[in-house]
């Protein structure tokens, strides 16, 4: 996909965790502006306007498929993280945001096997497929397609090809009708437990067992990427289809090699659930061949907030709100068209006790939620190894303004104003 499209420098996802960094896709808006701070914390709230939603009143067909952690699927069944009647409060699945067709779950899956564990099984991080011949627990996370309907069939073996199965079969329909679709595809791996087949675990002799299972569960995830862009091409329709990819937030575990910690950020400081670049500056990518004709690299700073206002550019809508609701993210449609090298506003961040702005050369950044500040020159400095608070202190109070006045906005819109 590189090879073929833009590959974003610099991509950040909208949070350093899975559930916050999902809304900011649907929505174009940083998730503390309704609620979801964490993952398992709040849900989508039906005053937000959703990606899927806009665009089924473009006339699109609209499907999700794979990991929603927006809210909980169910009211009746004890399961996942808030399934049931614990989470009825946070009742807010894929079909009541605009979606058309659904086989998602609440929360994570084993990635092979995705309904099953090993009997008794406590290590939470990875273990090997299950044999036939083993005694298994259910996992207790189900694939919903609907109200109180639970997938049944076909649920054996890869996670991501069992999940790849239901896209392509709902491209397939949309595409066989000349239908405008629209397709979420979040795929579970490589997010513990991360489990593989052996034939994926034979292609990494010499790792240990957990290394094999994690790079197994990613180059499974790998092959069903490449199958559903084949099937583009098959279609005929790989041309016209904007196809993005990205992570919802930096490598698991402490430092790699430790503590479960196999990805990598490469050069970068912090992991997930940290606001430095590690736990946030995720790859990002996007091949659409009317627009990419030649392969290229992007530096300026992109979000995933920014997929919202991207597509809506592309069909030239415009939300009726959008003069009262803020909206963090920016069209990346100028930048794809070859238009725009800068980033017209800067990114906020929140999470936890964690805060930071990143702009196109500069990042401020407070592991204590504004009483102390760092600050980065990530051109120079992408490892973040040197604070220069100290020698850049009209460009930090620069900065720390334009941070408060939007955590300021974010406050408001948190509290129902924008509705």
């Amino acid at each position: 996909m590189a090879k073929e499209g833009i590959r974003f420098e610099r991509f950040y996802s909208g949070a350093p965790v899975c559930s916050p960094t999902r809304g900011s896709c649907l929505t174009g808006r940083h998730p503390f502006r309704y609620g979801i701070y964490h993952a398992n914390v709040g849900h989508m709230k039906k005053e937000e306007i959703t990606l899927a939603e806009v665009l089924k009143m473009q006339g699109y067909t609209t499907g999700h498929f794979g990991k929603w952690h927006l809210g909980t699927l169910t009211k009746t069944v004890e399961e996942a993280n808030r399934g049931g009647q614990r989470g009825a409060a946070h009742y807010s699945p894929p079909w009541e945001n605009g979606f058309d067709e659904c086989f998602s779950t609440e929360a994570k899956v084993p990635t092979w096997d995705p309904m099953l564990k090993p009997a008794g099984q406590k290590n939470k991080k990875w273990w090997n497929s299950i044999e036939p011949s083993a005694v298994t627990e259910v996992y207790n996370t189900h694939y919903w397609t609907g109200p109180e309907q639970m997938a049944k069939d076909n649920l054996s073996g890869d996670d991501s090809r069992i999940i790849m199965d239901r896209a392509i079969a709902f491209i397939e329909k949309t595409a066989g009708k000349s239908q405008s679709f629209f397709t979420v595809v979040w795929f579970h791996a490589p997010h513990w437990p991360v489990v593989t087949g052996p034939n994926y675990r034979d292609m990494y002799p010499g790792q240990s067992e957990f290394a094999q299972n994690h790079f197994g569960c990613i180059t499974a995830m790998d092959e069903q990427i490449g199958r559903l862009r084949k099937k583009l091409h098959e279609l005929g329709i790989a041309e016209s289809t904007m196809f993005w990819f990205c992570s919802d937030n930096g490598p698991e575990g402490g430092v790699q090699g430790t503590k479960g910690g196999i990805g990598s950020a490469g050069p970068l400081r912090g992991r997930k659930r940290s606001l430095y670049e590690g736990g946030v500056r995720v790859p990002g990518l996007l091949v659409w061949p009317e627009k990419t004709k030649k392969p290229r690299v992007v530096k300026m700073p992109c979000s995933t907030s920014d997929y919202f206002p991207t597509v809506l550019e592309v069909l030239g809508y415009k939300l009726p709100e959008a003069q009262s609701r803020p909206y963090d993210g920016v069209s990346l449609l100028p930048l794809i068209e070859g238009d725009m090298s800068e980033r017209p506003r800067p990114i906020g961040f929140e999470s936890k006790n964690q805060v930071s702005l990143i702009g196109n050369r500069y990042k401020l950044y407070s592991s204590d939620k504004g009483k102390t500040f760092e600050l980065y020159d990530l051109i120079d400095d992408p490892g973040e190894k040197k604070n220069i608070a100290k020698d850049k202190p009209e460009i930090l109070g620069t900065m720390k303004k334009t941070l408060e006045a939007w955590r300021a906005s974010c406050k408001a819109s948190n509290a129902g104003e924008d509705y």
